[in-house]
């Protein structure tokens, strides 16, 4: 499946920390939520509404200046965790400005599968903008860094985690062009932390409370029927 084919292309959206601060107005907060990419059915279960108020909120950072040197990183970054958080502190460090590109639901979806994203894009765009070391998210970054990204953004390093890369269409490298550029780096975050881990300990930990339950419950009706059976002996006795 190709990462970045979708039924309603759109382009990507910049957010400026700064830029969300000064251009907003507060008596002028339009709903953001009302697209398919709101609720998705990869994210069927949120009912989250964001508005230019709630990322205004989350916001909270400057533009670059000149001569900063920008880093650029993109992802998921999904159930955001103390994974991203030491990931995103690596990247940082190799720069001045650190700008973090968000794929949409169905990009994750193509090359997580399942039923990833468990977050919708929009909730995955507070969580990354409320990390310090982020000063600018774009909002539905392609999935493959182009020339025509580098150059927009004047980007001068892009970094990947240790996570394995998907192709696309099982073929194209979407670090292609940084990589032939020579400004891709691999960062080791260090930590073993993954959104895949969060889920599977979630699930363990559903399964051993259903598995306690039913123990429990077990043991409760064994305890009922032996008291039934007591009253029984004692009217026949």
């Amino acid at each position: 499946m190709n990462p970045n084919a979708e039924p309603n292309d759109q382009p990507a959206i910049k957010i400026s920390k700064s830029e969300s601060k000064s251009k907003s107005n507060p008596k002028r907060s339009s709903n953001m939520g009302q697209d398919s990419a709101a609720k998705s059915p990869w994210t069927g279960c949120s009912q989250f509404l964001p508005t230019t108020q709630k990322i205004i909120q989350f916001s909270d950072g400057k533009s670059p200046n000149p001569g900063d040197k920008i880093v650029y990183v993109a992802g998921a970054f999904d159930l955001f965790h103390v994974g991203h958080l030491d990931f995103l502190e690596k990247a940082k460090k190799l720069g001045d400005y650190l700008i973090v590109g968000l794929h949409t639901d169905p990009v994750v979806n193509s090359y997580k599968g399942s039923n990833y994203p468990i977050m919708n894009l929009h909730e995955r765009v507070l969580s990354v903008l409320a990390c310090k070391f982020v000063n600018e998210v774009v909002i539905g970054a392609p999935y493959c860094v182009t020339e025509e990204l580098l150059e927009h953004f004047k980007i001068d390093v892009v970094c990947h985690g240790r996570t394995p890369i998907a192709l696309e269409n099982g073929k194209i490298d979407p670090y292609a062009v940084p990589k032939t550029r020579a400004i891709f780096e691999l960062i080791d975050s260090g930590n073993e932390m993954t959104t895949e881990r969060i889920v599977e300990r979630i699930i363990s930990h559903r399964l051993e409370y259903e598995r306690r339950n039913q123990a429990k419950e077990k043991k409760e009706i064994e305890a009922f029927e032996a008291l039934q059976r007591q009253k029984q002996t004692q009217k026949a006795g």
